[in-house]
């Protein structure tokens, strides 16, 4: 992890377009402003956790609808080779 000291209105700079600056310094916190390219997601941590769980849910949902499809169709299958 890199660690960087910066004094009010000073910024930082990830690659080409990405700038991080702080805007107010108070007691509870720090205020910064980001700007980036549109197409560049920025989230707050909580932020990015929830929607990654909620990605990794969509993804094991459909594992599950997959797997049950598979039974389904060998049951079909099963089925059809009986009558």
């Amino acid at each position: 992890m890199l660690v960087i000291t910066r004094k009010l209105d000073e910024a930082i700079v990830i690659g080409d377009g990405i700038e991080i600056r702080v805007l107010r310094i108070g007691k509870d916190g720090v205020r910064l402003g980001i700007s980036a390219a549109p197409t560049v997601p920025v989230h707050r941590r909580e932020v990015y956790d929830q929607i990654r769980a909620a990605n990794e849910s969509a993804a094991a949902d459909r594992a599950t609808l997959d797997s049950i499809a598979q039974r389904l169709r060998a049951n079909a299958v099963a089925t059809d080779n009986k009558g």
